[in-house]
C-alpha cells in the first residue's frame, strides 16, 4: 500500500492540503512522510479528539463536525495552499474512494483554481465520476514523485 518517493528534493516550496477519508488516517500520514521529504509543505485533515471514524454510526463525527466548525478550518487550509492531493483508497468494496467531505473538499479547490493531485485513478462510483473527470485531476498512481 506505499506510495513511492524519488531521491531529489523539490526545493520550489509548495503547500499541499491532503484530502481524505479520515478512515485511512495511517495511511495519509504516509503520503505526508513522502511528500515532505519531497520538500513541500504539507497540511493534514483535522482528526477530531474522541472519535472513532470506523464506527457505523456516523452520529459522533457529525456532532465533532459542527461543533469544531472542522469542514471551515480545512477549507481555509485549502486556500492558502497552492494545491491538494487526494488520497483515495478502496473502502469496502468501493477501489479508490471518494467521500462526501473530499467530493465537497476537491469541488472548493477545483473553484478557486488550485491544482488537484489523486493519489489513485478516479473511482468508479455513481453520480460522481463524471463531476471528478470534470476537473481534470493529475493521477499520480502513488508515484509522489510525478507532484510538480
Amino acid at each position: 500500500m506505499g506510495v513511492l518517493v524519488q531521491e531529489t528534493k523539490n526545493y520550489l516550496t509548495m503547500t499541499i492540503t491532503i484530502c481524505s477519508s479520515l478512515k485511512f488516517w495511517d495511511e495519509i500520514q504516509e503520503v505526508k512522510e513522502g511528500l515532505e521529504e519531497l520538500g513541500y509543505t504539507i497540511y493534514m485533515p483535522i482528526k477530531a479528539e474522541g472519535v472513532d471514524y470506523w464506527e457505523e454510526d456516523g452520529s459522533k463525527r457529525v456532532a465533532a463536525k459542527k461543533t469544531q466548525e472542522l469542514i471551515s478550518e480545512h477549507m481555509e487550509k485549502i486556500e492558502q495552499s497552492d494545491a491538494i492531493l487526494v488520497a483515495n483508497y478502496t473502502k469496502k468494496e468501493i477501489e479508490n474512494y471518494i467521500g462526501a467531505n473530499t467530493f465537497l473538499e476537491i469541488g472548493f479547490a477545483h473553484h478557486i483554481g488550485k491544482k488537484i493531485y489523486f493519489l489513485n485513478p478516479i473511482p468508479n462510483q455513481p453520480y460522481i465520476r463524471e463531476e471528478l473527470e470534470a476537473v481534470e485531476p493529475i493521477i499520480l498512481n502513488r508515484d509522489l514523485s510525478k507532484v510538480s
